[in-house]
Order: structure tokens, then C-alpha cells, then sequence
């Protein structure tokens, strides 16, 4: 593995963001393993001012701070002052040290900055989700305004482009169909995500008990559609399940989402916890059911990773990166509605032995999602780039 310079770039990152951030940072772990690979990463701060940590010994963090409202949620302001604060430090560092690739998460907004120093350094975008246009109704005038006039010049110019699924890669191709664009999914750390030792609630499980413990997790965003969730749990109360929901996360959507808890009178049943801190998350999982979901839009879910790590059988509507991770494990919903989510929820809650049949699936899928086996798939990449270029391997 020969010596290789690598400069990441990321508009949001721990604690700022969400699942993209995460994913970076579960990704750097790993490149802290590989001595011959020097990696400085160019993110936010929620604070105006630069500061600068070190990760690892060959992995350094600059941050570029800016007045951040909520650490969870971007406003289009928000993102304008990163861009605009960025592009100095970001031009700094390349003209003081040699990078062989620049490797960009997001084609928007952190994909501009390395677009316009293409003829310099060659650079790959990992598109996550929300960069790439779609259903995302909060994002509709960037995708009509940004879409042909920047995110198209940005991969277009881009060495490679990178999906984190095969069905992010189908809606990316929807946009532009005659680029070529590589698959590296997402992972999960096995160790801290692991099953209870035995199913919560005790061996008898979740269908002798006549009750289900469901867990959400995610931003409260449009696309999430937590509200059908809570409409289903009414659902499933009516028809005799005594299902409870936990919904873990906070955003732009809380106040909604906890009005209509009220008004379903479901406050002691549906627990909005906001955000939970990291370490605490592999036991959330563990003390619940069933994990579900009802987006409309994701890259690859991370949270539905970390609850398959943790044995938890999902329960989700279809949509991106659902194809590779459910299979024997779990259900996946045609129709996104209440009824339907319901229906699926029942069924397993009713089958003690079904279910623990897709928990030991659950585990056994996920173990096919590794950050190790993501970080050697990117250093394969990185090594084919520079190879084509004639500037070495990694």
C-alpha cells in the first residue's frame, strides 16, 4: 500500500446531521487503521470559528463553525454560510498540502466545493439520499432550481460517483442516465449492535405476552411519515394488540408529531424521546420488538441496520436500500398506509415462532454490512482512479 493524501469533505458531522454523518465518521474509524493512508476531513462546527482535532494519528478534523439554530436541521441559510465560510480554508489546504483525491459525502452542498477545483485534483461524490432528487417534499425548489444548473456539472465532472444502494443508484440514474454510477452500502459495527440476550420481555416473547414494543428512529422530517406510525399504533390498540411506539430523534417536525400524539390520546402508549445519545442507542434497540418504518425516501437506512444488528425484525414500507436489507428478516409494505403497517405488525405480533425466526435472520443479514468491508471497497476505488491517472496505488 503506497503513501496516499485523502481530503474528505462533509457539511455536517457528529454532532451535527444525521445518518450521513454517522456513516463518515464510521467510515474514518477504519481509515485510522491504514497508517499509509493520511486523511483530513473539512466538516461544520455548531459554533462560529475554526478548530481542529485529531481523530487518529493519520485522520484530522477541521471544522469550519458556523451559528447553528438546531444541530439536526439544516437551513438553506445555514448551508449558504458553510459554503461561503469553507471554500477559504478548503482552498488553503489544497494549496498547502498534496492531496491525491478529495473525496466529497453529499453531491450538495458539499460536492460545489470540489467541483470547482476538478482540474486540480480529481474527487468522488458519495451521494446519500437527500443530494439526489427525489420524493423529499422539504427539497423540492432545490432539486427545481440546483438540479440542472449544479448537482448535473457537479457529477458530471466527478471521477466517480458512489450510491449508497442499488435503489439510490436507480432514483440517481433517473436523474442522470448517462453517468456510471458504483454501489458501496453502508455498515454497522457488530460489536455494539448486538441481540439481547433473550427476547425482550423474556423468552416467552412478544406474542404469548399479547403485547409488541415498536421502535422508530430517525430525523422528524415529511419523508419519515411518523404520523402513519402513530396511526397505526391506534390501529393496532383498537383491534386488541397492546402495541406501544418509541420514537427516537427530533427535528422540524416534533411540535406536529406530538400534537397529534395528543389528539390520539395516545401520549401513554407513543414515547417521543427527542435524541439519544450514541452509546445509548444499541440498548434502546434491544429492549424493544420490532422496528418500524415508514419512509418514503432513504439512501440506506443506518438505524434499520443497527436494529437488524440487534436482532429486531423490521416492519417498513418500501424504498431505497429496503431490496438489500429485507429479505427473511422482516416485512416489507407495499401500500404506505396505516392499515397496511398495521396488518404487518399484527401478523408477527400473533407468530412467536415467525418472529424468532427473523431475528436470527436479522443478525445473519447484517453481518453481510460491515464499515470494514465499505472502507476496503472505497480503497479499491480510490486505488482504480489513481491508477487510471498514473499517480500510484494505495
Amino acid at each position: 500500500m503506497a503513501n496516499v493524501r485523502l481530503l474528505m469533505l462533509n457539511y455536517e458531522f457528529p454532532p451535527i446531521g444525521g445518518g450521513g454523518g454517522r456513516a463518515h465518521l464510521s467510515l474514518l474509524k477504519q481509515y485510522a487503521a491504514w497508517e499509509q493512508m493520511g486523511v483530513d476531513v473539512l466538516t461544520s462546527g455548531p459554533k462560529p470559528g475554526s478548530t481542529t482535532e485529531e481523530l487518529s494519528g493519520n485522520v484530522t478534523i477541521h471544522r469550519v463553525g458556523i451559528s447553528k439554530k438546531d444541530l439536526h436541521v439544516w437551513r438553506r441559510a445555514e448551508v449558504l454560510e458553510w459554503l461561503r465560510r469553507a471554500k477559504r480554508p478548503y482552498r488553503k489546504m489544497l494549496g498547502e498540502q498534496r492531496y491525491d483525491l478529495v473525496h466529497a459525502f453529499f453531491g450538495f452542498p458539499t460536492g460545489w466545493l470540489c467541483c470547482r477545483t476538478a482540474g486540480r485534483v480529481p474527487y468522488v461524490i458519495s451521494l446519500r439520499g437527500s443530494d439526489v432528487p427525489g420524493g423529499n417534499t422539504r427539497l423540492q425548489l432545490e432539486y427545481k432550481i440546483l438540479g440542472p444548473l449544479v448537482f448535473k456539472p457537479i457529477w458530471k465532472k466527478a471521477a466517480a460517483l458512489v450510491a449508497c444502494s442499488a435503489g439510490l443508484r436507480k432514483r440517481a440514474l433517473q436523474f442522470l442516465p448517462e453517468t456510471e454510477i458504483a454501489v458501496i452500502p453502508n455498515g454497522v459495527d457488530l460489536e455494539q449492535f448486538h441481540p439481547a440476550a433473550t427476547p425482550p420481555g423474556g423468552a416467552r416473547g412478544a406474542a404469548d405476552r399479547k403485547e409488541v414494543r415498536l421502535v422508530t428512529v430517525g430525523r422528524f422530517s415529511g419523508t419519515k411519515r411518523f404520523p402513519l406510525l402513530v396511526e397505526a399504533v391506534r390501529r393496532l390498540r383498537d383491534q386488541g394488540c397492546r402495541a406501544t411506539l418509541t420514537v427516537v430523534g427530533g427535528g422540524g417536525l416534533w411540535t406536529q408529531l406530538e400534537g397529534l400524539v395528543k389528539q390520539e390520546n395516545l401520549h401513554a402508549v407513543v414515547e417521543l424521546t427527542g435524541r439519544v445519545e450514541a452509546e445509548a442507542m444499541p440498548e434502546m434497540y434491544r429492549r424493544h420488538d420490532l422496528f418500524v418504518s415508514a419512509s418514503m425516501q432513504e439512501g440506506m437506512s443506518n438505524a434499520m441496520l443497527e436494529a437488524m444488528a440487534s436482532g429486531l425484525p423490521i416492519v417498513t414500507t418500501r424504498c431505497e436500500g429496503v431490496d438489500e436489507l429485507i429479505a427473511d428478516n422482516g416485512v416489507v409494505v407495499e401500500t404506505a398506509s396505516a392499515e397496511s403497517l398495521a396488518a404487518a405488525v399484527r401478523s408477527l405480533a400473533q407468530d412467536a415462532s415467525r418472529v424468532a425466526r427473523m431475528r436470527t435472520a436479522a443478525r445473519m443479514r447484517a453481518e453481510h454490512f460491515t464499515w470494514r468491508c465499505a472502507a476496503e471497497q472505497y480503497r479499491d476505488l480510490y486505488d482504480n482512479i489513481l491508477v487510471k491517472r498514473g499517480t500510484g496505488t494505495i
